[in-house]
């Protein structure tokens, strides 16, 4: 009788970050040498990636979703360069399934790397906020998360990884954060297809569009507010 070793879970997420972030440093310098988190490189490079996107689509959206995948991992604040650059090379449908799937695994992969990896770095670097992210998930659960996700007090980089030291389950946090970040990616991501005839970032971010989801982020904090009340409620003789 035969025993096959399996290596422990633990170390197989930690090899996959660390060959994650040390391939998305390359990327990086080669994204920084052109600058293409601003407005106008964006623009000038929208028709030659429509080309290659009409010859190679299948190729054109794996990249697309790797590249924005590790920039969310590395907690990088490129979200939405990347609404907006889908939205213009592969349409609204597209570009958000793309975009929203994208975030949600590389903050995923960052909540991971808190647990598994960077815990001590974490906990040296955010532990005031962390205690507080801690009470808020152990008191409100899964809507303490929803409402961070919907008004962004904190920036994101820093909730996905402070989750990762809380007792939040991976699941939760995962579809969470994706039902929490939709609304937010799918303005941004419809705003992208008139980047071509955009002026500044700024015309994106519309204040007739964005107000409903401001106010939509009132829900959880009243579904808590409710649920309180009728637990005081049901307390009393």
């Amino acid at each position: 009788m035969t025993t096959t070793r399996r290596l422990p879970t633990i170390l197989w997420v930690r090899w996959l970050l660390m060959a994650l972030a040390v391939a998305v440093l390359v990327i990086l310098v080669e994204l920084n040498q052109h600058h293409v988190l601003t407005l106008t490189f964006l623009q000038q490079s929208q028709r030659d990636i429509a080309d290659f996107y009409a010859q190679h689509p299948w190729q054109t959206r794996a990249l697309f979703f790797l590249l924005n995948l590790t920039s969310a991992a590395l907690s990088l604040p490129s979200t939405f360069f990347f609404c907006l650059l889908g939205g213009a090379t592969f349409g609204f449908t597209w570009g958000l399934l793309l975009v929203s799937f994208a975030s949600t695994i590389g903050a995923m992969l960052a909540f991971w790397s808190a647990r598994f990896l960077l815990r001590n770095w974490v906990r040296q670097h955010i532990g005031a906020r962390l205690d507080r992210i801690n009470q808020g998930v152990q008191s409100k659960g899964r809507w303490y998360l929803l409402s961070m996700r919907l008004v962004p007090m904190l920036p994101f980089f820093v909730i996905n990884l402070a989750l990762g030291l809380t007792s939040m389950r991976s699941w939760s946090f995962y579809w969470v954060t994706q039902l929490g970040m939709l609304g937010i990616i799918s303005v941004y991501v419809n705003a992208g297809r008139q980047l071509s005839h955009m002026h500044a970032l700024t015309d994106a971010a519309d204040p007739a569009v964005l107000a409903p989801f401001l106010l939509l982020a009132l829900l959880p904090v009243l579904v808590h507010w409710h649920d309180h009340r009728r637990n005081r409620r049901a307390a009393r003789p």
